[in-house]
Order: C-alpha cells, then structure tokens, then sequence
C-alpha cells in the first residue's frame, strides 16, 4: 500500500509568500498590494526586494481591490493579500463590480482561511469563501493542500488571465506533496487509486484524507484520494472517472457543506452521474475560538469522520 510521508511541517501561506518572492525576481508586472498584513500573509521578502511594486493600503481592503483592478489596464498583475474575510465578505461588492464583471486580471489571495485561522475565533474564520467566489462568473477558485502546492500554484495563476482567488492557511502542516510537479490549474492529482469509495480532498483535509488511508486499508477499504486543489473549474473527468469505478464518494473540506467543493461535487454527479455522497464539512456554522487541532477536532474535520463517512457511503451503494 502507497502512503504518504512528510519530513517537514510547513505554513500555505509561507509557499504563498515564497512564490511571491520568485515571480517578484522572474516578471516585473507582477505587484503586490496588502491590507496591513504584511507579515502575516509573509509578504515581506517581495516587499524588501521590491519596494517600488510593493502598496500597502492599509486596513481598508475595498480602496485595495479598486486600485488592484485599475492597475491591471495598465498591463500589471496585481496579487492582493489579507485574511481569506477581509478577502471576500468585507470586499464581495467590489470584488464583484470592478474585478470579476470587467474580468481584471487580479489575483485575490486569501490567508488564514477556514476554522484553521484558530484562536481569533468566529468573526474572522469565514467559512463561506469559496462559495461566494465561485458563483461569480469567470472567477477561477484554487485552495491548495501544503506548502510545496501552494507556491506552485502562485507561480501558475501569474500565468492565467483573468481574476484567481487563491485560498490557503495559517497553520503549520505536513509537507507531501513534490516541488517539483507542475500546477495545472483545473486538473485535479489522483494521490492513491482504490476500488470502494472516492475521497475528493482539498485544502487541509487532503492530508487527512490520506492519513484516513491507514484506517480504511486495515479495515479492508480500497479508497482513492483526489486532491482537487482547484475547485472551479473542477476536474470533472477525474471526478467521473474514479465514481464510474468505486461507485460512492466523500467529498472533505475546510469549509461549509453549503456552497463548497462537495455541493459541485454533487452538482456535476446529478446531471451526469447519480452516486451516493457523504459530506465532511462544517455544517451552517460559524466557527469559535480554539487552536486548530482542537477546532479541526470538534468539527469533524479530520481523518477519523472521513473513515466513518466512508462506511457509511458505502452501504449506501
């Protein structure tokens, strides 16, 4: 059996700020602006190295993504960091008018996201991101999985036209996934076939799904783990594919079951292939304050619910 291993624990945000870095050095249109986080969105080395393509704003997140649009006329590629809230349900109207209906080429990229954001509790753990990004049209939704995938993935959006939000998060967690293997943006990463039931993974709980793995096999469970780190467009071959195959799916999130990665799941399985589904997601709540283990833990979002949602999808089939 393939499992997974890591050597070292590592921040997203830290592959976001490392990737920043590099395209600072590698594309002289890429700028950064920041709303008064620059160290936590770990912003800095581009700021140092950088200066004159560096703005901070300060805290007022709407002036940042009007001037973000703006700059995109002028030929620039403008990424944009504070808190996955600030990044979306402060600014949603802006977002929306300026950089999504005339299709800037913005890069809205979001820290501290989900439940994982820890002890600055409810107010800032917005669990809803991802839905509201992916309804707007044209926007492409990306939440990578460790730190390696996440500079990959800044790397690859400053090649794509058009407006990104690019989800990642606060705590340190496994490194797994290779440095050098290539972001395709919309093609989501088989990590281990099976032949009982589909995980579709992404962001933090991709590492769970894996360590799930370990249960399932002992408990003669062939799973196969996705890795859909870009959730609009989603991968709907590989999604197929593996349904055709094992016939019942978990979809695992950080992340409200209302509006995430599992109701797009569930949306492209209605018209083209009915399966049974099992959800591990927040359920219509807000979060609280707690460390990340201990908020991961009460929500369920960990290896252990994806295990009990395996076998409960499976007598389902």
């Amino acid at each position: 059996m393939k499992y997974y291993t890591y050597t070292e624990k590592k921040d997203t945000r830290s592959g976001f700020g490392d990737g920043l870095a590099e395209l600072g050095k590698n594309n002289p249109n890429v700028v950064a602006l920041c709303a008064d986080l620059t160290g936590s969105l770990k912003m800095g080395e581009f700021k140092k190295n950088h200066p004159n393509r560096f703005f901070q704003v300060g805290i007022a997140e709407a002036n940042m993504m009007g001037i973000a649009a703006g700059m995109t006329i002028g030929g620039k590629i403008p990424f944009t960091g504070t808190f996955a809230n600030f990044s979306t349900g402060r600014v949603y109207d802006q977002i929306r008018q300026s950089i999504a209906y005339s299709d800037k080429n913005v890069k809205i990229c979001a820290s501290h996201a989900g439940i994982t954001l820890g002890e600055d509790g409810a107010t800032h753990q917005i669990l809803e991101d991802i839905g509201m990004m992916k309804m707007l049209p044209g926007m492409t939704v990306i939440n990578p999985c460790d730190y390696n995938q996440t500079k990959s993935a800044t790397l690859a959006i400053a090649d794509h036209h058009g407006p990104v939000y690019l989800r990642f998060g606060r705590p340190k967690i496994p490194v797994f996934m290779s440095k050098n293997q290539k972001f395709e943006i919309g093609k989501a990463i088989n990590l281990r076939e099976g032949n009982d039931v589909t995980i579709a993974a992404t962001g933090h709980l991709v590492w769970e799904a894996l360590e799930a793995l370990k249960v399932l096999d002992k408990l003669g469970i062939s799973a196969e783990v996705i890795n859909f780190h870009t959730i609009k467009p989603l991968d709907e071959k590989t999604l197929l594919d593996s349904v055709i195959k094992t016939g019942c799916i978990v979809s695992a999130e950080e992340h409200n079951f209302l509006g995430g990665l599992g109701e797009s799941i569930s949306r492209i399985l209605c018209n083209k292939l009915p399966t049974p589904q099992e959800f591990v997601a927040t359920n219509d709540t807000f979060g609280e304050s707690g460390t990340p283990a201990q908020l991961m833990k009460k929500y369920g979002l960990d290896s252990k619910t994806i295990v009990e949602k395996c076998k409960l999808v499976i007598k389902r089939k």
